[in-house]
């Protein structure tokens, strides 16, 4: 039962994450609330990882998933529901879409799901934004207003801007050197 119940979720995910996948995101979150297969701390930790290895965060979140709750096979299963309806949507895209790509109804339609996507990823890196500078399930009511805020990750994010504005380089050295520093410093 917990196999079908994987693969329904991350299905009702592929089916709705337009714009790939940092769309995923909130609903990957949802999964932290509703259903508990992972922490907030655990999601965090797995955008981390797949935003600097490859593949998409939703596969690689689902195979994480999968496989901490049910093991292998439900790595594999997680895999398959959230890539299923991505395969059904380009089949049906690709028969249909040179017969109605210049239709003023299919081009109004992409223009309008653009801001829908940009606000989903938008919210989703306030959600990450939170975890990363916030620390608010440690935060009791009678404490004091300092620990509120990540202050070693407010410092660190300070530093990479500063250092992304001033050297352009590839990407992979600015990720690099954030995991260096979370490992030195036990982020």
């Amino acid at each position: 039962m917990m196999y079908l119940k994987l693969y329904l979720v991350f299905f009702k995910i592929g089916l709705f994450s337009i714009g790939g996948g940092l769309a995923t995101l909130p609903f990957l979150q949802e999964i932290v609330r509703k259903y508990g297969w992972i922490t907030s701390e655990e999601l965090l930790n797995m955008i981390a990882i797949s935003e600097s290895t490859p593949g998409p965060i939703g596969i690689n979140t689902a195979t994480f998933v999968g496989n901490t709750t049910q093991g292998l096979f439900g790595g594999i299963i997680a895999t398959l529901g959230i890539i299923t309806p991505s395969i059904i949507i380009i089949i049906i895209i690709a028969h249909y879409f040179s017969k109605f790509s210049e239709e003023h109804l299919v081009q109004s339609a992409f223009y309008g799901i653009r801001p829908a996507v940009t606000g989903l990823i938008g919210a989703a890196g306030f959600e990450v934004a939170k975890i990363a500078f916030f620390n608010m399930g440690k935060f009791n009511i009678g404490g004091k207003i300092g620990e509120i805020f990540n202050f070693k990750g407010l410092i660190l994010f300070g530093i990479m801007i500063f250092l992304i504005n001033k050297h352009k380089k590839h990407p992979i050295i600015y990720l690099l050197i954030g995991a260096a520093v979370g490992i030195i410093f036990k982020f």
